[in-house]
């Protein structure tokens, strides 16, 4: 905890590369803890100080070794815990590249294994790493699709800590493959971005810069780990700053948002992050009583990423938590994509007003109030340390005025040099230069958005735009919308698309309701109010209200919302639709 009067920033260590920067701990703090696992989100059940890390970085790296790995790819699939810690770092001992991915659930394999599948298609691994406990479910996948036949699955935690001593030191480059991070895969397949020590470490460092960590910060993140953000925030982090991070299963939040905000309060946590929907979730499954419990004075950052950050989200939060201390001011917002290792943009959250009209003619028209005929579009923050972001027309290629929307190009060192083993793809999206200046090379981003005051603001997806008669609409407004127009409607849970009847573009939106509030007596009246609603603020009226089944709405395994794949789904009659 803060030590009143002192305020004195952590200290980064200057290593190049991410085997070094374990070294370097293990030399000098072996026996601080760094990363701790909340088992059920509220006890601490493991721990790794930086000795054992390495110990067992080593150990897994020898095996790797032993088997002459190196420069191969391996999946790496695991629960929640520690052991997934061991793994990604022994990786990076051996110098073979991990790849990261969702581990498929036994009872819904038909909804989680295809993006495995498709990972394991694409980036060809030598081996699959997990835990002895899961290993067995993963053996039987070759029955199910061919793509993981002859694959060895070794469990890592089974692995004695003394092979460490036969693992054999290795020239590390800062240009060097650490791992493959596979896009969420939202608008299209997966693809393998490759992120280098260097993009990790320069990320890390702006981060660093971003959020200003200092000596006594306590750290806390539920997020995935096999995703960008919670692999580079949960397991960097803490090394290169030298503070303690505590990791909790997303499971655990999603069943008990609460457990979040108490392990924050109990743990004295200073710095935390999630997405805009767990906020919104955790003041619906709190009680004034719950909130009041808590000590939240001592948070100084609370991170909204991942997804569209809404105003009215940050304002109901910061006034159910205000009892237990929480201050509106410590939310910060931020820009970014795999691509760019994590981060484009950061900064402590506020917003701007702009007519709703100018934004279907991709105009910026801000204004001081907000009315009915506007909406607030949350800030994404500044670039820093060498970044650039342009706005660019899609179609031109040519640099926008500063009162236009385009799309984001980005460039700058956090920008990894391209997707495995695609390289069309990647001379296209990560090697684009300007029609009017010949400036670049530039990072397509495939988003839209504005600077204004040297500030970045998103607008949407270029893929997911809805087009109607001239003018744009942007799905995620109308799905905000009908999460609001009914309490029966899931929050996070609607998807809406445009699809093609008589030569003309019509919006379908698809939407899980919650049972207990919806009776199906009344679902005609639900649709009826979404209509209305949608109607009313956004000037569309509705082709068709599908009432799904819970839990099927299509998402990415970070929990993005898959509009391509529900259109696809509507067309083929594929949903599983039980009113429309």
């Amino acid at each position: 905890m803060k030590i009143l009067g002192e305020d004195k920033l952590a200290t980064s260590l200057p290593v190049c590369d991410l085997v070094a920067l374990v070294r370097e701990r293990a030399e000098n703090d072996c026996d601080k803890t760094y990363i701790s696992f909340l088992e059920d989100g509220e006890t601490v059940s493991n721990e790794l100080t930086a000795g054992a890390l390495e110990i067992r970085a080593r150990a897994i790296a020898a095996f790797l070794q032993e088997r002459r790995l190196a420069g191969e790819r391996a999946i790496l699939i695991y629960p929640p815990g520690l052991d997934y810690v061991e793994a990604f770092y022994g990786c990076l001992f051996a110098g073979v590249w991990a790849v990261p991915a969702y581990p498929p659930n036994p009872i819904r394999l038909k909804q989680s294994l295809p993006r495995l599948t498709s990972i394991m298609r694409d980036a060809l691994p030598a081996v699959i790493l997990t835990t002895a406990a899961a290993a067995p479910l993963l053996e039987q996948l070759a029955s199910h699709d061919p793509s993981f036949t002859g694959i060895p699955v070794y469990p890592t935690d089974s692995l004695p800590d003394g092979l460490c001593e036969g693992w054999r030191a290795a020239a590390v480059s800062p240009e060097d493959v650490a791992f493959i991070q596979y896009t969420s895969g939202s608008t299209s397949e997966p693809k393998g971005v490759m992120i280098s020590h260097r993009n990790i470490l320069h990320t890390v460092e702006d981060l660093a810069r971003c959020v200003a960590y200092r000596e006594w910060e306590r750290l806390l993140i539920w997020l995935p780990t096999f995703h960008d953000m919670g692999l580079i925030c949960g397991l960097v982090i803490p090394l290169y700053k030298g503070l303690p991070m505590y990791l909790m299963s997303p499971m655990a939040f999603l069943q008990r948002p609460l457990r979040w905000w108490q392990a924050v309060s109990n743990l004295g946590i200073t710095q935390t992050v999630g997405p805009n929907f767990s906020y919104d979730l955790s003041v619906r499954k709190s009680t004034p009583e719950n909130r009041a419990a808590l000590r939240l004075e001592q948070l100084r950052v609370a991170g909204t990423v991942a997804e569209p950050i809404h105003r009215a989200t940050i304002e109901s939060f910061s006034e159910a938590f205000a009892p237990a201390g929480f201050r509106r001011e410590v939310f910060q917002s931020g820009y970014g994509l795999a691509e760019s290792t994590l981060k484009v943009s950061g900064g402590f959250i506020h917003w701007v007003n702009v007519r709703s009209a100018a934004l279907k003619e991709n105009r910026v028209e801000i204004v001081p109030e907000n009315t009915e005929d506007t909406q607030s579009i949350i800030s994404c923050g500044t670039t820093d340390m060498g970044g650039q972001v342009c706005i660019v027309d899609p179609e031109t290629l040519c640099t926008c005025p500063p009162d236009r929307i385009g799309e984001i190009w980005v460039k700058g060192p956090a920008v990894a040099n391209g997707y495995w083993n695609r390289p069309e793809i990647s001379e296209r999206v990560f090697r684009a230069y300007t029609a009017d200046s010949g400036d670049g090379p530039f990072l397509r981003t495939g988003d839209l958005g504005f600077l204004h005051d040297q500030e970045l603001y998103v607008t949407g997806r270029i893929k997911d735009l809805i087009i109607l008669d001239g003018a744009n609409i942007y799905p995620q407004d109308i799905e905000w919308t009908v999460q609001k127009s009914h309490e029966a409607v899931r929050p996070g849970c609607c998807a809406a698309f445009s699809i093609e009847r008589d030569n003309r573009e019509h919006v379908v939106v698809a939407t899980e309701l919650f049972p207990q509030v919806a009776p199906a007596c009344a679902l005609d009246q639900i649709a009826k109010e979404i209509r209305h609603q949608v109607s009313r603020y956004h000037q569309v009226g509705l082709y068709d209200v599908v009432f799904i089944k819970s839990g099927s709405i299509p998402k990415t395994s970070s929990g993005k919302i898959q509009r391509h794949a529900t259109r696809r789904r509507y067309l083929e009659n594929g949903l599983e639709a039980y009113h429309q």
